[in-house]
């Protein structure tokens, strides 16, 4: 994930103290040397989205972990630094004991988030999911109604997640508007981020589309780089705009690296002054943290890089704890991941920038490619602004020495 509007706000305005990322009524946050877990407790979903990466559907899959193997992973997590627990799914109100879980997680200490389509959150689960305390609740949105219903494949599903939104908004809850952009749906973004603002619905999260689940099967639609480009001017706009006025409006992207290199050449353009500053920000940021500081359990208790790679199991939490997993860099695309840089070739591994990217995503690279460390198809920017119209820099690839990454949220 990419925080734009807060290093948008580090260099426009330089003396604003950063804001806080701590679980509610915590100490100020501690630097720790866990990953961020997406947790998929659940793959049953009552919604069959184009672009799920997990393919979920409404029915039962077996095997999945009982509500003690998720308590004793609880306990491992938090022994290992886990900062930051994101329980998914499929859609996870549909696990029975999902607000037992979380009770644990609070308990525990974790920065905790609820991943959800809002289609089931009517105002009495809108009062259980107050009443758990989350520390953040995303949605997501694929476009205005129509297409957000066609691609949700449900008539309606627009006005529910919307009304989701409203009653966990209007219970102090901290929600945010997710909108994966494709051909099909990018002229919805500045709407979309209109409707941000009329709500006060203080984050919006941009996803570039990964070639995941039912997201490679839609990967024709990925939009085209032109059009992610206009989506980052608008995105560094409105962000900018939201800056200057004072208002609460939180701009993050993800799934492709290449924005901070973006927001970089914007701010030599415009703040020349604070471009090297924001350059040693993003270079300590690193960019892409698959199997690094992000890291996926799946509704089997699989272990994998991140929650596009399904594809790559590193491990079973049934049969190993998460902490011994996570450290073992047997599996070489494992420890490549971990690698700074990483090594990727082509343009990416000739990139000016890859301090910053760190080579960007590369499941787009493997599913379009079939090799983890090819260049990445989705970066967008041009040669120029990589450094390529002159000699190719050198990469010289350092092997990961066991030092985990601190995640900072």
């Amino acid at each position: 994930m990419f925080r734009l509007s807060h290093y948008l706000r580090m260099v426009m305005k330089p003396g604003q103290p950063a804001r806080a990322h701590g679980p509610k009524g915590s100490a100020p946050p501690v630097r720790m040397t866990g990953p961020v877990v997406i947790w998929n407790l659940i793959r049953r979903c009552n919604l069959t989205c184009m672009h799920c990466y997990s393919i979920s559907g409404d029915v039962d899959f077996p095997g999945e972990l009982t509500t003690g193997q998720v308590m004793t992973t609880l306990d491992d997590l938090k022994a290992f630094g886990v900062p930051v627990l994101i329980l998914s799914g499929g859609e996870p109100l549909l696990r029975r004991d999902i607000f037992e879980i979380s009770r644990r997680a609070r308990d525990l200490g974790f920065f905790l988030c609820l991943s959800t389509n809002g289609t089931l959150v009517e105002p009495w689960m809108a009062d259980r999911i107050a009443a758990a305390d989350y520390d953040y609740v995303g949605i997501s949105i694929d476009g205005l109604k129509e297409t957000h219903d066609a691609v949700r494949r449900k008539a309606g599903a627009f006005d529910q997640s919307i009304e989701a939104l409203r009653l966990l908004r209007d219970r102090k809850v901290k929600v945010g508007l997710r909108f994966t952009m494709t051909q099909a749906n990018e002229h919805h973004l500045e709407p979309l981020i209109d409707l941000c603002e009329a709500e006060n619905f203080p984050k919006f999260y941009l996803s570039h589309l990964v070639y995941a689940g039912r997201g490679n099967k839609n990967r024709g639609q990925d939009s085209e780089w032109a059009s992610t480009r206009r989506a980052m001017d608008v995105l560094i706009d409105r962000a900018a705009r939201a800056i200057e006025d004072g208002r609460e409006l939180e701009i993050v992207t993800g799934n492709n690296d290449a924005d901070a290199v973006y927001l970089l050449h914007w701010v030599e353009a415009h703040y020349p002054r604070e471009a090297e500053r924001l350059r040693s920000a993003l270079v300590r940021w690193g960019g892409n943290a698959s199997g690094v500081n992000v890291a996926n359990i799946d509704n089997l208790g699989q272990v994998h890089p991140d929650t596009m790679w399904w594809h790559h199991t590193l491990g079973n939490v049934k049969e190993r704890a998460f902490s011994d997993i996570w450290t073992d860099l047997s599996d070489p695309v494992f420890a490549g991941l971990k690698q700074r840089p990483r090594p990727v070739t082509g343009r990416c591994g000739a990139c000016a920038h890859l301090a910053i990217c760190g080579g960007n995503t590369r499941i787009r690279a493997l599913k379009v490619t079939g090799d983890p460390w090819a260049e990445d198809p989705g970066c967008y920017l041009t040669d120029a602004e990589i450094g390529l119209d002159g000699p190719a820099p050198r990469v010289t690839v350092t092997p990961f020495r066991g030092v985990r990454h601190e995640a900072v949220i």
